[in-house]
């Protein structure tokens, strides 16, 4: 079994852009149609953007990102050892109110929900998160 592409990159604003090249670079790699790669690089980003905001505050950490091909799917998972938190529970957005009677927060939650067919969440093995996204339909 071949090794799986992964990145490890310290939780930082400026590590968006190399985790976006890396998202296309390794998507591409296993076969996935650009328009496919674009949606998986934003629910990345978004998820990413969360991890270094919200999971780790402006603390020092890491994250890991890894993509596999697992049968005509895109599954990635993003591990980290911020404070737990499952994005799963959070209640989607009412994005019918206009934006000043909007709560704040939660659009990239929204938007990696949209662009994703299925999110779930696990706790890390010791302790952390463990973030899956699926987007389906790739052809190989």
């Amino acid at each position: 079994m071949k090794p799986q592409p992964t990145l490890s990159v310290a939780a930082d604003l400026q590590n968006l852009a190399p985790i976006r090249r890396f998202v296309e670079a390794a998507a591409g790699a296993l076969g996935f149609e650009p328009e496919i790669v674009s949606k998986v690089q934003l629910a990345v980003d978004e998820a990413a953007t969360n991890i270094i905001i919200h999971g780790y505050q402006g603390q020092q950490g890491a994250f890991e990102i890894e993509l596999r091909r697992e049968g005509n799917d895109l599954v990635v998972y993003l591990r980290d050892d911020a404070a737990p938190f499952d994005p799963t529970q959070v209640a989607p957005p009412d994005i019918t109110l206009p934006l000043e009677k909007r709560a704040l927060g939660g659009m990239g939650i929204h938007l990696m929900r949209q662009a994703m067919d299925e999110i779930s969440h696990r706790r890390g093995s010791n302790g952390g998160n463990e973030l899956i996204l699926i987007k389906r339909g790739g052809s190989h």
